[in-house]
């Protein structure tokens, strides 16, 4: 027989049943709403870290600065909300209206700092 995945007690009743009681449907119910919470929050609260750093250091609307100072301040490259690709080929990655690129030069990678702007709205 079938056993509950919540509290592990034989199920009883119908072959396609998955839960042995309401209450323990509900609780697995609600602990997998509470995961998906918990991973929108950790999401949410890194791309407001990244668009506070790049508001802060791009006081001019186009800067750079070196990638390991921004990633040492909790600055993650992996968490953007949305991306430009230039018709050079280049991809900024933004964080609402700031964005970043990736420059690699010959010794220290940087970023160079954009604001969104007007003309990137078109297509």
């Amino acid at each position: 027989m079938k056993k509950c995945p919540v509290c592990e007690i034989e199920i009883k009743g119908r072959s396609d049943k998955k839960y042995c009681s309401l209450k323990c449907k509900s609780a697995d119910q609600y602990q997998k709403h509470k995961r998906e919470e918990v991973l929108y929050h950790v999401i949410d609260k890194q791309l407001k870290i990244n668009r506070k750093l790049l508001k802060a250091y791009n006081k001019s609307g186009l800067s750079s600065i070196r990638k390991t100072k921004l990633i040492a301040e909790g600055f993650n490259p992996n968490y953007f909300t949305h991306y430009w690709k230039s018709s050079k080929g280049e991809v900024y990655l933004f964080c609402y209206e700031y964005g970043f690129l990736n420059l690699k030069g010959d010794k220290k990678e940087k970023y160079l700092l954009v604001t969104w702007q007007e003309y990137m709205d078109k297509k």
